[in-house]
């Protein structure tokens, strides 16, 4: 059995199409980190109240993070890390 590097596990940054309420940018950075949706929310408005320029980064990650594809959609309830096997 081989340990070289697994494609499988290979994750690419996303725009979330379920964890959105704007434009999916904390759904998918927390898809991709693979942690709570709220916890990067609350991250992200405690960083936009302390230094002032929150919108700015959103907007831009906005446009340059892809949105998800239908098959990157994780069925409901499972976390997109979670391999079976």
């Amino acid at each position: 059995m081989s340990r070289g590097y697994d494609m499988s596990r290979h994750r690419s940054l996303r725009r979330s199409k379920t964890k959105r309420i704007i434009a999916g940018v904390c759904g998918g950075l927390s898809e991709y980190l693979g942690v709570n949706v709220t916890i990067v929310r609350v991250l992200w408005v405690l960083y936009s109240l302390a230094l002032g320029s929150g919108i700015i980064p959103y907007i831009i990650a906005w446009i340059v993070i892809p949105t998800q594809s239908e098959a990157d959609v994780p069925p409901e309830g499972e976390l997109p890390n979670e391999h079976h096997g």
